[in-house]
């Protein structure tokens, strides 16, 4: 008996698939990208099984392509998110996400006294990996903030 695989989410012709991302992570990855607040069609999926992340998010979003800033915030939620780039039906790129060693503007500090919260000055972090995630350092401050406490500045 042959059994056909059947795709869960239907394709799209041009534009932008992120994969990988954790299931938990699939609304804070569609609010700090200003996806809800864009006129994009967009399609997604929660819970579905995944052989690297044991379940996972995914997005499809038509006629939409990232700039670098926004990858890179896709990163700081999603550090093995995939993206596969779509035209006319087919991948023409896929692009694992890197987490940079700085970060400018896409993060809030979380030191109440640094002068990136008093003053019009760009946050700016140097990156690190530990066992529990992302770390940022801030440049002006030296404050740590981990993965699961950063504020991302969203892109609207």
């Amino acid at each position: 008996m042959e059994t056909k695989k059947k795709l869960k989410v239907s394709a799209i012709r041009n534009g932008t698939v992120i994969d990988r991302i954790p299931a938990e992570g699939l609304f804070h990855v569609i609010e700090i990208l200003g996806l809800a607040k864009r006129d994009l069609q967009m399609t997604f999926g929660t819970n579905l099984e995944s052989k690297v992340l044991g379940t996972k998010s995914i997005i499809k979003i038509t006629d939409k392509f990232f700039e670098e800033d926004d990858v890179n915030r896709i990163a700081l939620v999603a550090p093995d998110a995939v993206l596969n780039i779509i035209k006319e039906y087919k991948v023409v790129e896929k692009r694992r996400v890197v987490i940079p060693s700085e970060i400018y503007g896409l993060v809030r500090c979380l030191n109440p006294r640094c002068i990136t919260n008093h003053e019009l000055i760009k946050t700016r972090f140097t990156t690190s990996m530990t066992s529990d995630g992302i770390v940022l350092r801030c440049h002006y401050c030296e404050k740590e903030t981990e993965q699961k406490n950063l504020q991302i500045i969203s892109n609207n």
